[in-house]
């Protein structure tokens, strides 16, 4: 098998993430808490060490405001829900995931909030001065994609941030697709709320994510409960992490995700751009005829395309690739509608491939290879 579907989830997971996981889930995976017997105390020494090693990668100075949730999914609807108040207006836009574009539009529907969805242009790129001109006196949050899941392109955070940091409101990041493939700086970017999935290309396991909470940001708790130290409030604590991780957190998750998180500082997520589109430059060039192939998305961007074969439905010829030739790949609208509507893609959709840390040049003209056979028939 050849799976090029890492911007679904990175497959298979290091070694090291394994081990630890199996290592922690057989000696220290208590529930964790600040008292009591050493266990979870542990426990909760692992949750911290995660968090620190978190606001490292991000460039972020509160590691007790890095926030546990299990996706990324969590987390952005941690972040719009706990913010958003009646009559506030919200900046997004034609690139979104659902994660982003079903929580704002249920309450613009409800009549909670007004929404500006910006369209993007030829190069599916977000123009800061767009954002700029879409500003209103009651606009509280700007949320955006980093990267897109459909075409790849990377967006210009830094000059969007600035523009939203100069207008006093928040700057949601979708990081998703981002996190572990570029480095982030949540400072330099004036970013409030930064959102990220553990199980792509931060090489941890499904079920973990968070949001990076900074300090301007004030998020009300959706999820509340217990929290293994403050017991006695009638209320959620106000403290952070504790006053957005109500319940239990996925430990042996955590305790993946974390050594996910060590092996991409070593190894530096510098380098990790540069690997993922040497791939695609690979697989490119190993086209006996490119032109006979629909493109979708520009040069630049994180390690995926995403293309049509005319005569070919997308879910047709992964099925294909899948059935006759072991490679897996994406097709359909990725949860990104708006997306494909921007595109002309909809409601079929595309064939996405994206590569990933155990991806290889080998694999790359193995899989060109296969859509020349496809293609030489169609």
């Amino acid at each position: 098998m050849i799976y090029l579907d890492h911007a679904a989830t990175s497959f298979p997971k290091p070694e090291r993430v394994f081990r630890a996981m199996d290592d922690f889930a057989r000696t220290s995976a208590a529930n964790p808490g600040r008292g009591g017997h050493h266990l979870a105390t542990e426990a909760e020494a692992m949750l911290e060490d995660t968090r620190r090693l978190l606001a490292r990668l991000f460039g972020f100075f509160r590691p007790e405001r890095v926030v546990f949730t299990l996706n990324a999914t969590d987390a952005l609807n941690m972040a719009i829900k706990g913010v958003l108040k009646p009559g506030d207006h919200v900046i997004t836009s034609m690139l979104e995931h659902n994660s982003v574009s079903r929580p704002l539009n249920r309450l613009a529907k409800e009549g909670v909030i007004t929404l500006t969805r910006l369209e993007v242009g030829s190069d599916h790129r977000i123009d800061p001065g767009d954002v700029e001109r879409a500003f209103l006196p009651a606009t509280r949050l700007v949320a955006i994609t980093q990267a897109s899941n459909v075409t790849g392109t990377i967006q210009p955070v830094d000059e969007i941030g600035k523009v939203v940091r100069q207008r006093d409101a928040l700057f949601l990041v979708d990081a998703a697709q981002s996190a572990g493939v570029i480095p982030i700086d949540m400072g330099k970017a004036s970013i409030d709320l930064l959102a990220f999935t553990g199980h792509k290309a931060l090489l941890g396991p499904t079920g973990t994510g968070g949001l990076l909470v900074g300090e301007r940001a004030h998020v009300t708790p959706w999820r509340e409960g217990g929290t293994g130290g403050d017991s006695a409030d009638p209320v959620q604590p106000s403290a952070y992490p504790y006053h957005l991780e109500g319940g239990t957190p996925n430990v042996m998750g955590l305790a993946g995700l974390r050594e996910g998180v060590r092996i991409l500082i070593e190894s530096g997520v510098e380098t990790i751009l540069p690997h993922e589109r040497k791939l695609l430059a690979s697989f490119h060039a190993a086209l006996r005829d490119p032109s006979k192939f629909q493109w979708y998305g520009t040069e630049g961007g994180v390690g995926l395309v995403s293309l049509n074969l005319p005569g070919l439905a997308p879910v047709e010829l992964a099925a294909i690739l899948d059935g006759q030739f072991g490679i897996a790949v994406r097709a359909g609208m990725h949860c990104a509608p708006y997306a494909h509507r921007h595109l002309g893609t909809f409601p079929d959709g595309t064939v996405r491939l994206s590569v990933g840390w155990k991806t290889t040049e080998e694999d790359m003209k193995a899989a060109a290879q296969a859509f020349n056979e496809i293609s030489a028939d169609i």
